[in-house]
């Protein structure tokens, strides 16, 4: 399976590619979308959405994992937040994936051991999971979205109780009107 993280911001939107499964997660890509300050909000998310959409067409994913949205205490920030999810919930819907959503301190939990680990924790597990060297370059944001990815992984292979072979999707899965 291959899944894309993506850890949405306003001006920086980190995404992370992995194949493979939790006992074997490989890593394909990662970086970050950057839109510049100085730009209106409605071109910025413009071009988070057109950058991720490129992103779905050449990698191909099946899933997309995204941070579960938190209520922040600057309601400006929490704004901003939501329309760059939105962005990536969009280009997500366009390329027919499932979508699934997970709460950062289980992110945590799944990839350092602690559901309140730090950013720098959390990169350095990435690293040590994927067997990373410092080469290559992995900010704070695509360092979260590959956390996304690996959360995935793990709570995506958990056997639903009754039905063997299935996977119980921990993450909660978005589901649209439409059906998708």
């Amino acid at each position: 399976m291959r899944v894309i993280g993506v850890d949405p911001g306003s001006i920086t939107t980190g995404f992370g590619i992995l194949d493979g499964d939790a006992s074997a997660p490989a890593y394909v890509a990662s970086g970050v979308v950057r839109a510049k300050p100085s730009e209106p909000a409605a071109q910025r998310l413009h071009r988070i959405f057109v950058r991720l959409r490129q992103l779905l067409a050449e990698y191909r994913p099946q899933a997309m994992s995204l941070e579960q949205s938190y209520v922040a205490t600057n309601v400006q920030s929490a704004l901003r937040l939501g329309e760059a999810r939105a962005a990536a919930l969009l280009a997500a819907v366009e390329a027919g994936l499932a979508l699934f959503e997970y709460p950062p301190s289980r992110v945590k939990l799944a990839v350092a051991g602690n559901g309140a680990a730090d950013k720098s924790a959390v990169q350095v597990m990435v690293r040590r999971m994927l067997k990373l060297d410092a080469a290559v370059g992995l900010t704070d944001d695509a360092a979260d979205a590959l956390a996304l990815a690996l959360c995935h992984f793990c709570f995506a292979r958990i056997p639903v109780e009754g039905r063997p072979g299935r996977g119980k999707r921990r993450g909660k899965p978005i589901t649209l009107r439409n059906g998708k």
